[in-house]
């Protein structure tokens, strides 16, 4: 029986052709974007899976109050680590560890720039991470002790046991190599190639003890059965008691396993995050699968008429409906696999893409269990998903009604699911249309506001050596080669400020008032390196030492300032000594690109006191050959700062990179958008070339009586376009409301315009009318004579 059925399955694909292949590749295409997304999904849930300890690990932030508004931040002071360990009961073991930051390592000639950390030894018993060569135990015992991992490595050694080997450090410091670790994967949070114990800088600044400056990232393991609560109930108040009861920093633990998904916080509390995206792209997947399976019902149940006379047959021999069901299932469920088959085809030759375009490095392998296990579901599911309407329907003909060719009653409701499903398709389409357009939108709307700088044509890297000490030179040398613009010192880029404080004071200031104040450290060349424009006062005089008792702060401060915001008021730190406002740079966005400006004060130092100057800008003249002015500066840099790399960044690109995820979900919501609307045409197609093989002699008859081409195609093609046109009514508000709703987590947004549900609208008519016309016109330009000879 069941190889009788496969028989009778393989005959109808290969009679029909068209069908089959429009049902096949609609069902195809769906099941290979839904793998992919959820390839995607599974890559972002299972990040930082590679740790063993990961329900034992956390991060301590930090919620600190400021204006009434709670901000969280990411840093910790330096002693907290070991006083938690010390005094809070459940803390097994804790650990500080630096920013991620490029350093020089040497071995002879050979040099390399690679990013690593510096952090205490307890991190490597915490994240247990595999060694190739050397002991994780006392790897980092010693200050000159380095662990690297195997990528850099065979940079240096090649396949050869480094440990015991010798690596120069900035050309300054030799650190042993006391062990080699595997490359941590991509979907993990710690990312760094090197460790070197932290006692190498803890020490280097006198705030770097205290507990008040927050500049080191903390972790702590909790043991197996530590009460979490209680914990942060602990830390909600340790930094008060460290600090003579002072409660505006509080610290909490966060997660491991939210790092990735939850890492968004609003008002002190977890809100959002990654999360938000990996629900919406499951959603696209799955809605994506149903379009799919939609099209393979809407064919199955267009084309049932023509095999009502095999179903009568079929129930006068005997057949009842469960056996009809069963077969018509299982031809569903093989056409499901062949689709399978061919999505399997379509992933890997996708992966390349598509592991290009979500900057992953994810693989499907076909025999691995969970990918296995997968297809085989989403096979069964998909053809019981879209045969089980077809054939329910199938079987219910009535033998003797369809064996005397009369019409069947029920091709009346199953033209309303064909209608109802057609709707469901194009309102997801148009939806997707919509907000892709919503999303560039949004996007291009950030990107383009005024940021109080000039990003265009400017550069910055990381000082190493003796980059600093050796500015004047570096400056006068780029000064001469006529492509440069002008240069700066400063301790961060300009989008981005890392240090704040609430600690000033200034004539008039309400006591209740605490805001958040960026400060940043420059030489006098930044204000106008970065482009920025003074509003009031003037700029930093190039002779540093004249304004090293002077600030210039921007419009922000100055409004929260009121009356004292002006050029020539005082402001005072908290040890009370007084610097004076010489000058009002116009507000500058930094750090958050959604947010209005905040407020920033900028200090002048010579650039021997800048020791904590991290960053070189370099403004390139209007006009320039980029390519040859990188190569002159290069040169400049090289021979003034021997021994270290040439490596910089664009502004503009850090500026993109910033918008990752929106652009990522614009792109995919883009894409996914397409390939909706394609499968949708495909069942359209198929729907439409039904229709008018089913009104071929009513075409022929009113050809015969007069009727154009135009007429006739017309006539074939408005029914479908109604069905668009109700999906677009359907569409709109749904889009309107969602989509109002996502723009609301964004302060600086756009309107939506009526223009854009017009646009998606008339875009999915076009598309549709485009797909039914092609069949219509066939058929209207067929000639008559052929279609009515049989009568």
């Amino acid at each position: 029986m069941i190889r009788n059925y496969i028989k009778t399955t393989l005959r109808s694909l290969l009679k029909n052709r068209s069908y089959s292949f429009l049902n096949i590749t609609g069902l195809a295409i769906g099941i290979a974007c839904a793998s992919l997304i959820f390839l995607w999904v599974q890559d972002e849930f299972s990040y930082n899976h590679n740790f063993k300890k990961r329900d034992q690990l956390y991060w301590l932030k930090n919620n600190q109050t400021y204006e009434g508004k709670i901000s969280t931040f990411i840093g910790g002071p330096g002693p907290l680590a070991k006083g938690i360990k010390t005094d809070i009961p459940g803390i097994k073991n804790a650990a500080r560890v630096s920013f991620l930051n490029p350093q020089l390592f040497a071995l002879g000639e050979k040099s390399i720039n690679d990013e690593g950390q510096y952090a205490d030894k307890e991190i490597l018993p915490m994240l247990d991470m595999p060694f190739v060569h050397g002991n994780p135990a006392n790897a980092l015992d010693q200050l000159n002790d380095v662990v690297i991992n195997e990528t850099m490595a065979r940079k240096f050694f090649g396949d050869a046991d480094p440990v015991g080997k010798t690596l120069r450090m900035n050309n300054e410091q030799d650190f042993i190599v006391t062990g080699v670790f595997k490359d941590l994967p991509k979907n993990s949070t710690f990312q760094f190639h090197w460790l070197v114990p932290i006692q190498n800088i803890d020490h280097k600044q006198p705030w770097q003890t205290i507990w008040g400056a927050n500049w080191v990232l903390t972790y702590a393991e909790l043991e197996p059965n530590a009460d979490v609560a209680a914990i942060n109930k602990t830390l909600a108040h340790y930094i008060a008691h460290k600090m003579n009861n002072d409660n505006t920093t509080q610290f909490f633990l966060f997660g491991m396993n939210d790092w990735n998904l939850h890492n968004n916080f609003v008002d002190g509390k977890m809100s959002g995050g990654r999360i938000q995206y990996v629900k919406l792209f499951s959603f696209i997947a799955w809605i994506i699968l149903l379009i799919a399976c939609i099209n393979f019902m809407n064919l199955s149940t267009a084309r049932s008429e023509q095999r009502a006379k095999e179903v009568g047959v079929r129930k006068v021999m005997g057949a009842g409906k469960g056996k009809l069901v069963g077969q018509f299932i299982g031809e569903a469920l093989i056409m499901s696999f062949i689709a399978v088959i061919l999505a399997v085809g379509l992933i890997y030759l996708a992966m390349p893409s598509f592991n290009n375009l979500v900057e992953k490095e994810m693989s499907v392998n076909i025999l691995e269990p969970s990918h296995l296990v997968y297809l085989l579901v989403i096979g069964i599911v998909t053809g019981l998903l879209a045969g089980s309407y077809p054939a329910f329907y199938l079987s219910s003909f009535n033998p003797i009604t369809v064996l005397k060719n009369i019409r069947i009653k029920s091709s009346a409701g199953s033209g309303f699911v064909r209608q109802s499903l057609v709707v469901i398709q194009f309102t997801v389409s148009v939806f997707l249309i919509i907000g892709t357009v919503i999303i560039y939108q949004q996007i291009q709307h950030v990107k383009t506001r005024q940021l109080g700088y000039n990003k265009d044509n400017l550069i910055y890297m990381n000082t190493q050596g003796k980059m600093v000490d050796h500015f004047s030179s570096i400056y006068n040398d780029l000064k001469k080669t006529g492509l440069v613009e002008n240069a700066a010192l400063s301790d961060n880029p300009v989008i981005t400020i890392g240090s704040n404080t609430d600690n000033y004071k200034w004539e008039g200031k309400n006591p209740a008032t605490n805001p958040l104040i960026s400060v940043q450290n420059v030489s006098p060349q930044f204000i106008a390196t970065a482009g920025m424009k003074l509003a009031a006062g003037r700029d930093f005089y190039l002779q540093s030492s004249i304004d090293s008792n002077n600030v210039i702060i921007n419009e922000a401060l100055a409004k929260i300032m009121g009356k004292a915001g002006h050029a020539g008021s005082i402001l005072r730190d908290g040890g009370g000594h007084p610097y004076q406002v010489v000058g009002i740079v116009k507000d500058f966005i930094y750090n958050d690109m959604y947010a209005p400006s905040a407020p920033a004060i900028f200090f002048s130092h010579p650039s021997g006191a800048l020791a904590g100057a991290f960053v070189l800008s370099i403004r390139f003249k209007q006009g320039v050959d980029l390519q040859d002015a990188l190569t002159k500066v290069g040169g400049i840099i090289k021979a003034n700062n021997p021994g270290y790399p040439f490596e910089y960044k664009f502004v503009d690109d850090d500026f993109n990179q910033i918008f990752k995820t929106e652009n990522l979900t614009g792109t995919l919501s883009g894409v996914f958008a397409s390939l909706a609307i394609f499968i949708s045409c495909l069942g359209l197609f198929g729907l439409a070339a039904y229709t008018a093989e089913r009104r071929i002699k009513e075409i022929g008859i009113r050809k015969v009586l007069g009727a154009s081409v135009s007429g006739l195609a017309a006539l074939l093609s408005k029914d479908f376009l109604k069905l668009v046109i109700i999906s677009c009514v359907i569409a709109f508000p749904a889009a309107w409301l969602a989509l109002n709703k996502w723009l609301q987590t964004y302060q600086y947004r756009i309107d939506v315009h009526w223009w854009v549900f017009a646009v998606a609208g008339i875009l999915a008519i076009m598309i549709a009318v485009a797909t039914v016309s092609f069949q219509a016109i066939k058929a209207a330009l067929t000639n008559p004579v052929k279609s009515l000879r049989s009568e």
